[in-house]
């Protein structure tokens, strides 16, 4: 049985499964000796395992020791510790007295063969917490969500959101940072999709002067910035992958080192990252590694797009107005529009819209301008000028859709080229292109057009 299967039939990474809320737990599966295929829970502090009956893991085999080695757990690492054993205790292809176990590693003891596996448990909270930090929700999985949060906060545990664009994420790990007893350190924000891939090392993990052409002084990462707070990963899932054992390494062995160093600098930090993908996709492609994504994914916490919880609309809307106005102030007509609306953007979009009303002093919301063209509730409009001859108005009508598309685009993600053109699914290059056609600066948004 190959590593991967067996490791995905611990149903972490079930393909097409939804994801849920969950917390990381770890077990012992016989590989081979007496038992084939069975499973142990680990114990919350310490789990022995031996040939005696008094352990918590009994092995019924005459190469295992009575006593042979011991699982000890210290926050979110898990220790390995040989108790004199007769035989021998190996971690993976080596005899070991004490060493670190990592998701999925294989232990044998005399000729019994283990695998330390994870697996994530669904958890269900009571979902009578209507806020965290700046989140607030009256949707029930939001609540509950916010309940796990809450519980998790105050601990070292890394944790992985999952959502996608503009719900809430880094609003969710600014909480959690302020939340937990790292409240006076740092909060630092790497995003991984608006930094170069060539760059993106140095700014995990900072750089000596004279690393690399163009470095002309000592620079500290991101990890060593931190030191004592939260650094928040934004857009994990556009790690490059040759970066992935490194930042697993850091993350593990609490030490990082700056490019063109060679004296290690010792890490105190925890970790939050966020994906829109779903990494256990990105693991059984092959784009994300699994040691990565079992590290990061000791707490994961789904947050759901705007439109299957559109019970908080109103809610939200009241928060961006701040007191200018309520949502009970609202024309029937404006609040049917922002309740049906699919809100593609999310939080953000639905932010930006009630920015623009308040803007314009348009508190009823009326004006076309608050909404995407293409998402109004009459549905589309396509202008076709019929004085023209079909190429000419086809190359006018291409050319509205991507002002039309550009101006939405770059309002969505604030000007942000990187997540914009992530977004379009298109390159950054082109994005710029297409800016350079209508002679716009970067991030520049083009003028609305009377239809």
């Amino acid at each position: 049985m190959s590593h991967a299967t067996e490791i995905t039939g611990t149903r972490v990474l079930g393909a097409g499964e939804p994801l849920r809320a969950s917390l990381q737990r770890f077990r012992l599966v016989m590989l081979r000796g007496p038992d084939p295929g069975r499973v142990w829970e680990l114990q919350p502090g310490a789990t022995r395992v031996g040939k005696g009956s008094d352990n918590d893991v009994v092995l019924a085999d005459a190469t295992v020791s009575r006593a042979h080695f011991v699982i000890e757990r210290e926050g979110e690492s898990y220790t390995l510790r040989d108790l004199d054993s007769t035989n021998g205790t190996w971690l993976e292809e080596t005899r070991v007295r004490e060493g670190f176990l990592r998701p999925g590693s294989r232990i044998r003891a005399g000729e019994v063969m283990l695998r330390f596996v994870p697996v994530a448990e669904s958890v269900q909270l009571s979902a009578d917490q209507e806020s965290f930090g700046g989140l607030v929700s009256r949707s029930p999985r939001m609540r509950e969500l916010f309940a796990l949060l809450a519980k998790v906060a105050p601990t070292d545990s890394t944790v992985l959101l999952h959502g996608e664009t503009g719900t809430g994420k880094s609003a969710a790990a600014r909480a959690i940072h302020e939340q937990s007893p790292r409240r006076k350190g740092p909060f630092v924000v790497l995003d991984c999709g608006a930094v170069s891939s060539n760059l993106i090392e140095s700014e995990l993990f900072g750089h000596e002067r004279g690393a690399f052409t163009g470095a002309t002084q000592t620079r500290r990462g991101a990890l060593e910035i931190c030191h004592g707070g939260t650094l928040f990963i934004d857009e994990i899932d556009d790690l490059p992958r040759d970066l992935q054992p490194k930042l697993l390494r850091a993350i593990e062995d609490r030490v990082i080192q700056r490019l063109g160093a060679h004296a290690p600098i010792p890490l105190d930090v925890r970790v939050v990252a966020a994906s829109k993908k779903d990494l256990r996709q990105e693991v059984l492609s092959g784009r994300f590694r699994e040691d990565l994504y079992f590290r990061l994914s000791v707490v994961i916490a789904p947050i759901p797009p705007l439109r299957e919880r559109r019970e908080d609309v109103p809610l939200l809307v009241d928060r961006f107005l701040d007191g200018a106005s309520r949502w009970d102030d609202l024309s029937m007509q404006a609040r049917e529009r922002l309740s049906n609306h699919t809100w593609p953007g999310n939080i953000r979009e639905l932010r930006n819209a009630v920015e623009r009303a308040s803007a314009t002093d348009d508190h009823g919301f009326a004006g076309l301008s608050t909404f995407p063209v293409e998402s109004l509730a009459d549905g589309p409009r396509l202008a076709v000028d019929l004085h023209l001859p079909f190429k000419q108005a086809k190359e006018s009508l291409i050319e509205r859709f991507e002002k039309a598309y550009l101006r939405q685009l770059l309002s969505l993600h604030e000007g942000n080229m990187a997540r914009a053109a992530r977004a379009a699914d298109i390159d950054r290059k082109y994005l710029y292109t297409l800016l350079k056609k209508f002679g716009l600066a970067p991030g520049e948004l083009p003028p609305e057009e009377d239809d």
